[in-house]
């Protein structure tokens, strides 16, 4: 006697969080037939990978990718994607979810067409965080030159609205809704997958690491902005308080990561990343000297590895295994000092550079805020994946720290399992 299963209230999957995990989850169970929502708190999709320069070890730009991601997204009517959205409430069981969503205004229809006008009508500024505050922005604005959805967006923490408008009086194409509201949506979907990422480790809370006070010592996702031609140097790597080209940089690895006080596991990525970062420079700057602050390095697979060992025989690259103790400034050319111990010969070392980049690790979203649904968490707030009960399952940096290739893996997969629960249910 075969055991009869009931069939789903809802055949739909939504996917929360539109970085590559969940663009991946989306594209994934939408082109084999399947309704999908895409939610995403920000105006755009794409999430850190969108903020890289470069992959590794391919060392191609991000935006290829995307691009791809985008045009199938944009051209697949199984789904649907609301930006500027959170997620307020989840209730039900594994095929038979309802879902409170939370649309904030952004203030731009769909009328809109790119064409700036608005932008240079604006007189208001703010803070860009998308280059990590390096740089500022209009009001209005696109967060990037290929964002999807290709329409700009207005922060209404600075916008003057009503009583200013110039921006309404300069669209052409009444593209500008000034007196937009938030909205609510519920949705019913059959499983939900938890796409929602990373956010580098707040620098600022690492006291002896300098980050915050001496303006020469970055994090190595404001270094990605840098070194990318739409960031705020336009791709040139200079130092933040004198526009100077560096001719030596100390990078700082496990910046707050494998430490008690702050992140007590390994990133993952770190190491890679910096590595990365480290051909950036030396394009750049042939002559530079770069000093490479480590506990241990990890180069995962035979690729990696093989991308290590080309770095490492660059005679310009300094390798010092120690963690870095302290730092200290000189007010008279903003020049850093590291100081760290070599864990191989036993010597204190104090080396003066004119930059640094600290290695931040990746701390998970759902770690700073706790998702309205009845998840597991391990202790540092990865979501922790219960596939007897299923339902519900958490793909890429949600679930563990992981690069761009082992998210799309893991997201793939996922995908399968929301699959699964609408088929099984």
């Amino acid at each position: 006697m075969t055991e009869e299963k009931s069939a789903p209230a809802s055949a739909s999957i939504l996917v929360v969080g539109g970085g590559i995990s969940g663009l991946t989850t989306a594209l994934e169970a939408a082109e084999v037939g399947y309704e999908v929502f895409l939610v995403e708190k920000n105006p755009y999709l794409g999430g850190r990978v969108a903020q890289l320069n470069q992959y590794f070890p391919k060392l191609c730009p991000p935006t290829c990718g995307l691009e791809i991601n985008f045009r199938r997204i944009k051209d697949n009517p199984n789904i649907k994607v609301f930006t500027l959205s959170e997620i307020e409430k989840v209730e039900g069981t594994p095929g038979n979810y309802t879902v409170g969503i939370k649309l904030a205004p952004r203030f731009v229809n769909e009328n809109c067409v790119a064409c700036d006008d608005c932008v240079a009508s604006c007189p208001v500024e703010r803070d860009n965080d998308f280059n990590f505050n390096m740089d500022r922005t209009k009001a209005i604005y696109r967060p990037f030159e290929m964002a999807f959805p290709m329409r700009y967006v207005i922060d209404p923490a600075v916008c003057k609205g009503p009583e200013c408008a110039k921006c309404v009086d300069a669209c052409k194409y009444n593209a500008i809704e000034l007196q937009m509201e938030p909205k609510t949506l519920n949705l019913n979907v059959g499983a939900i997958v938890w796409s929602t990422g990373w956010t580098p480790y707040d620098a600022a809370r690492i006291d002896n690491l300098g980050f915050g006070k001496y303006p020469n010592i970055i994090t190595n996702m404001m270094m990605e902005r840098l070194a990318a031609v739409n960031g705020p140097t336009s791709g040139k790597i200079l130092r933040p308080s004198d526009g100077k080209a560096p001719q030596s940089i100390a990078f700082v690895q496990c910046a707050g990561s494998r430490d008690e006080n702050h992140l007590p596991y390994c990133s993952y990525i770190c190491c890679m990343a910096s590595l990365k970062q480290v051909t950036y420079v030396r394009e750049q700057y042939p002559d530079a000297r770069v000093y490479f602050f480590y506990i241990d390095v990890r180069a995962p697979g035979q690729r990696y590895e093989k991308f290590y060992q080309k770095i490492k025989a660059d005679e310009n690259v300094v390798w010092v295994k120690g963690k870095v103790a302290e730092v200290a400034e000189d007010p008279a050319n903003q020049n850093i000092t590291v100081v760290a111990e070599n864990a191989v010969t036993g010597e204190k070392i104090r080396q003066t550079v004119e930059m640094v980049v600290l290695a931040t690790g990746m701390q998970p979203n759902a770690a700073l805020k706790k998702l309205p649904a009845d998840l597991h968490y391990s202790a540092d707030g990865f979501i922790i994946n219960d596939f007897e009960k299923g339902g519900m399952f958490a793909a890429g940096c949600a679930n563990k720290p992981a690069d761009v290739v082992s998210s799309n893996q893991n997201a793939t997969g996922m995908a399968l399992k929301a699959i699964q629960t609408l088929v099984r249910r």
